[in-house]
């Protein structure tokens, strides 16, 4: 029992100590979600995060790696740190093969970040059901928008989408997100179609695409070294 009692305390301990460091100020954090050039962006993230993201559907919690890849692990990292992608939507989905998010419902931050790029990571793992990496357009041109796969996307590792984590619970939740709309609501990104999105952000696709799921907030909930 007193071995039990030890464990325990030191879990909630060690729970507790991830999030303190993981906790920015809000001036900090302000700050950082307007500025991509902030120091904030250039730390690297601990080498095993958890994050949980509250949706319409239910909650997911995501297990990222760092060193599956590097780049792409801190990039997301610090944008659930700033809150980056809370009151956003998952405004692409296709059934049995991604849910794409990654566009904040503020077009003013969304301008922001819409060109900030940042350079590529090695495919160290497959894009298999579970996983979720970076959308991209090409080579170094990662930005924010993200994706998990719902189904079996491996065909993508050759073309350098690099996953950095796995989803460790809510599978089931990703599969009931709202695809009715396909491309339409929020497709087009090599061919350049996601103007409206960065223009009025949630105003378009709550009054276009009202059945979208929302993404409520993520948060960063455990941390590992």
């Amino acid at each position: 029992m007193a071995r039990f009692i030890l464990l325990s305390v030191f879990i909630a301990l060690t729970t507790l100590l991830a999030a303190v460091q993981q906790a920015v100020a809000p001036e900090e954090r302000s700050r950082a979600l307007h500025d991509p050039h902030d120091s904030l962006w250039s730390q690297p993230a601990p080498s095993i995060y958890r994050v949980r993201i509250e949706t319409t559907k239910g909650i997911i919690l995501l297990d990222v790696t760092r060193a599956l890849a590097p780049r792409g692990a801190d990039r997301f990292y610090h944008l659930v740190q700033v809150g980056f992608y809370d009151n956003s939507r998952f405004f692409r989905v296709i059934s049995g093969r991604f849910a794409q998010f990654g566009i904040p419902g503020d077009p003013a931050i969304a301008k922001i970040w819409q060109n900030e790029r940042f350079s590529d990571d090695s495919v160290r793992d497959s894009n298999v059901r579970g996983t979720f990496a970076f959308a991209m357009t090409g080579p170094n041109a990662r930005t924010t928008q993200s994706y998990i796969n719902t189904g079996d996307q491996s065909r993508l590792d050759a073309m350098g989408f690099a996953p950095f984590g796995k989803v460790v619970e809510g599978m089931s939740v990703i599969d009931k997100l709202y695809a009715g709309y396909g491309e339409t609501s929020g497709g087009g990104m090599r061919a350049g179609h996601q103007g409206k999105l960065f223009e009025e952000g949630n105003a378009y696709l709550d009054r276009d695409f009202h059945l979208l799921d929302r993404l409520g907030r993520a948060e960063i909930i455990e941390e590992r070294e």
